[in-house]
């Protein structure tokens, strides 16, 4: 059962907006809400809202963004152009044993080596328990051409973190391309990629 809290009596367009609904949940399920509820600040009640509003993982998970986002600025300093969530988890897919895919997006002046990856490792943030696994690109070398991770980005990414739109306008350009027809996803031995069209 939900707790009750006192609330402010409801305004006459708040009444017409807002709908009375009881949810019956397994008292684990309850204190997992509440608790979660708890860290982001919010009622119950807005908790649940935001959560069953969309999918949009950015407001139900600002603290979590905000430590991923902590963790590549102290990895790639002023280099951080943003990042972008990708993979089972942003698809609704994720197994219990699957981590939170990121893509770290770097300026082309910034080297792409190991020592990213160790320096990540060292302190990964967790996103609701799973890990965050980190992966360091550059952005599109130029406009309307994309490799195959940057087409799958476009698809299925969810922009968590984005500069100065650099990577908002990089994504829309890809899109385009895939929209129009000049990339196109294939498959060879069983596995995707994408290609400009012949």
């Amino acid at each position: 059962m939900a707790s009750r809290t006192a609330s402010r009596a409801p305004t006459p367009a708040s009444r017409e907006a807002a709908v009375r609904f009881l949810l019956r949940l397994p008292a684990p399920l309850h204190r997992q809400l509440v608790a979660s509820a708890a860290t982001e600040s919010l009622s119950l009640n807005e908790y649940c809202v935001q959560r069953l509003g969309g999918s949009d993982l950015c407001v139900a998970g600002r603290q979590h963004v905000a430590a991923v986002l902590a963790s590549a600025s102290a990895v790639a300093g002023t280099h951080l152009l943003g990042i972008i969530a990708h993979g089972s988890w942003v698809r609704g897919e994720a197994r219990d044993s699957s981590d939170v895919d990121v893509m770290v997006v770097v300026e082309p002046s910034m080297p792409l080596t190991r020592d990213l990856y160790r320096t990540w490792d060292v302190a990964a943030p967790t996103w609701d328990g799973r890990t965050v696994d980190a992966h360091f690109v550059h952005p599109p070398p130029q406009r309307g051409r994309a490799s195959s991770v940057w087409c799958e980005l476009a698809v299925e990414g969810l922009l968590l973190s984005d500069r100065d739109g650099t990577l908002s306008a990089a994504l829309v350009d890809v899109r385009r391309a895939i929209a129009h027809g000049r990339l196109v996803r294939k498959t060879a031995h069983g596995q995707p990629y994408w290609t400009e069209a012949a």
